[in-house]
C-alpha cells in the first residue's frame, strides 16, 4: 500500500522538480506548462470522484492494479511525448491512473488491519511516503544529469511494476455485499467539464487578466456555475459520487482548509526551489538534487521523532504554528541570498523547510479526521485528496507565471538600467572581449561572446531576483497561515 502511493508522490516530485528541463524539451513556456500540470490534476480528480464506484464494482485488487497499468501507459507516453499536446494527453492519463492510488491505498488500511495492528501500520504507511518524497529530487537530477528528460518518466517505471505486482498479489479480491448502482457518467462529465474550465482559467489568468479580461472572467465563471450546480446535484441526490452531507463536520471542514494552506506552500516551494538554484544560483543539477533530498531526509527523521514523542503533547496548535514560523523564516532567508551564496549555505534553510513538513501535515491529519466514523472515513479522505490535487495544481501553475512574469519586468528594467549607462556597458564588454581575444579568439566572435554574457548576466539577475520575490510570497502566505491556526477553535 505505502509503495502504491510512493509511486504517485516519486514522480510528481521527480516531474516539478526537472520542470524546467522538460518544458525546454517539449519548447514549452511556464504558461504550456501550467496546462500539463492541470491535465494531470483533472485526470486526478475524475478517478477521484469515481474511485467508490470503482472499488465497489471491481474490488481493490483489480482496481488498483489496473490503476497502476494507466498510471504506466500514461508514464510510457508521457517519455515518448515528441510535443506538448502529447506532454498534456500523457499527464492526463497519468492522472486518471494516480488519483485512485493516495485515497484506495489508505482506506484500505482499515479494511485490511484489525484495530490493534493499524497504528503499526499507518507508521509504515507515512514512512514508505516520505522517504519516497525524500529520494525523488536526488533520483531526478541524477536522471538529468547523466541521462536525458525521458529518463525522469522511465526511472520511476520499475517501482510502478512491482506496486502492480504486489497489489495483484496482495490485495483483497472480494467484493463488498449488495447490488452495485449504475455508473452516474453525466455527473462525472459535469464535474470534469467544472474542474477543466476552472483549471485552465486559472493557468490563463496572469496572462489574460488584463488583454482579455472578459474572456477570463467568462471562463472562471462557467466552471464555477458547473461545480456549484455538480455539488448541488451531489447534495441531494440519494447515491451520489461525493457523499457530501456526511462530511458536514466543522472540525473536518476546517482541516480541510488547513490541508489547503500547507499544500499551497509546499508545492509553491517544491517548484521553485530548483529553478533558484540550479539557474539562479548556477549549483549544479545533481546538487540541487541532493540538497532538496537532504530536506527531505530531515522530514523523515522528523517523522520517526514524531511517532515516538507526539503521544506526549496534549495540544498539536503550537507545532502547527512553529513548523509554519520556520517555513516562513526558511524562505525569507533564500529570498536575502547573495548571487554567489554557496551550496553549503542552504542547507539551514533546507533543514527548516523539512521540519516545516513534518509539524504542519501530520498534526493537521491526525486532527482533521477525528470527527469522522470509520464508515464516513473513505469519503471524508476522497474529498481531501480532490482538494491536494487542485492546490498542488494551482501552486504549480501560479509559481511558473509569477517567475516568467516577475522575470521579465526585472529583466527590463536592468535592461533599461545598463541603456541609461552605456559607457559603462561598453567598457564591461569592452573588457571581456578583450581578454577573449587575447585567447585567440576573433575579435568578431569574441564581441559576440561579450554581448552573449551580458545577456545571460541580466537573464541570471532577472531570475534571481524573481525567485527572491516568490520566496517573500511564500513568507507571507506561512506566517499567514500560522495566524489563522492561532486564531481558529477547531483543531487544537
Amino acid at each position: 500500500l505505502s509503495l502504491c502511493v510512493s509511486v504517485e508522490f516519486l514522480e510528481n516530485i521527480m516531474f516539478v522538480f526537472s520542470a524546467s528541463h522538460i518544458m525546454g524539451a517539449v519548447d514549452a513556456d511556464p504558461r504550456s506548462f501550467a496546462l500539463v500540470q492541470s491535465a494531470y490534476a483533472v485526470g486526478s480528480m475524475l478517478m477521484i470522484v469515481k474511485q467508490q464506484w470503482l472499488a465497489r464494482r471491481f474490488g481493490y485488487r483489480r482496481y488498483l492494479t489496473g490503476a497502476l497499468a494507466t498510471f504506466i501507459l500514461g508514464t510510457l507516453f508521457a517519455a515518448t511525448s515528441a510535443g506538448l499536446t502529447q506532454l498534456v494527453a500523457a499527464r492526463f492519463i497519468q492522472g486518471l491512473g494516480g488519483g485512485a492510488l493516495f485515497t484506495s491505498s489508505r482506506v484500505l488500511i482499515p479494511v485490511m488491519f484489525a484495530p490493534s495492528d493499524r497504528p503499526r501500520a499507518q507508521r509504515i504507511f507515512m514512512i514508505g511516503i516520505f522517504t519516497a518524497s525524500a529520494l525523488a529530487p536526488a533520483l531526478a537530477a541524477e536522471l538529468i544529469d547523466h541521462g536525458v528528460w525521458q529518463d525522469i518518466f522511465y526511472g520511476v517505471l520499475p517501482f510502478a511494476f512491482i506496486a502492480a505486482a504486489g497489489s495483484w498479489l496482495l490485495l483483497p479480491d472480494a467484493e463488498p455485499q449488495g447490488k452495485v448502482e449504475r455508473p452516474a457518467l453525466v455527473p462525472l462529465l459535469w464535474f470534469g467539464a467544472a474542474i477543466a474550465a476552472l483549471q485552465i482559467a486559472m493557468s490563463e489568468a496572469r496572462f489574460d487578466i488584463f488583454s482579455h479580461p472578459v474572456r477570463l472572467i467568462a471562463l472562471a465563471m462557467a466552471g464555477a456555475l458547473l461545480l456549484i450546480g455538480f455539488l448541488r446535484h451531489q447534495w441531494r441526490h440519494n447515491t451520489p459520487l461525493l457523499q457530501l452531507r456526511v462530511l458536514h463536520n466543522p472540525v473536518y471542514l476546517t482541516g480541510l482548509a488547513m490541508y489547503f494552506m500547507y499544500y499551497l506552500i509546499s508545492y509553491l516551494s517544491g517548484y521553485v526551489f530548483p529553478i533558484y538554484a540550479e539557474r539562479a544560483l548556477e549549483i549544479p543539477v545533481a546538487t540541487v538534487g541532493w540538497l532538496n533530498t537532504l530536506a527531505g531526509m530531515v522530514s523523515l527523521a522528523g517523522i520517526l521523532a514524531y511517532i515516538r514523542y507526539a503521544p506526549r503533547l496534549k495540544r498539536k496548535k503550537p507545532l502547527m504554528i512553529a513548523g509554519l514560523l520556520i517555513m516562513a523564516a526558511a524562505a525569507w532567508q533564500f529570498s536575502s541570498m547573495p548571487p554567489d551564496i554557496g551550496p553549503n549555505s542552504l542547507i539551514p534553510s533546507l533543514a527548516a523547510k523539512g521540519l516545516f513538513g513534518v509539524l504542519v501535515i501530520i498534526p493537521i491529519a491526525g486532527l482533521t479526521f477525528r470527527g469522522l466514523s470509520d464508515s464516513t472515513f473513505a469519503h471524508g479522505y476522497q474529498s481531501k485528496n480532490l482538494m491536494r490535487q487542485v492546490a498542488s495544481s494551482f501552486a504549480a501553475a501560479l509559481g511558473a507565471v509569477l517567475l516568467q512574469n516577475r522575470q521579465f519586468s526585472v529583466h527590463a528594467a536592468l535592461a533599461d538600467t545598463v541603456g541609461q549607462r552605456p559607457a559603462i556597458a561598453m567598457q564591461w564588454m569592452q573588457h571581456i572581449q578583450n581578454a577573449l581575444t587575447t585567447r585567440g579568439i576573433d575579435a568578431k566572435e569574441a564581441g559576440q561572446a561579450a554581448l552573449s554574457q551580458l545577456t545571460g548576466l541580466l537573464d541570471q539577475q532577472a531570475l534571481l531576483v524573481a525567485s527572491e520575490d516568490v520566496y517573500r510570497l511564500i513568507a507571507i502566505l506561512a506566517v499567514a497561515g500560522a495566524i489563522v491556526v492561532l486564531a481558529q477553535r477547531r483543531l487544537g
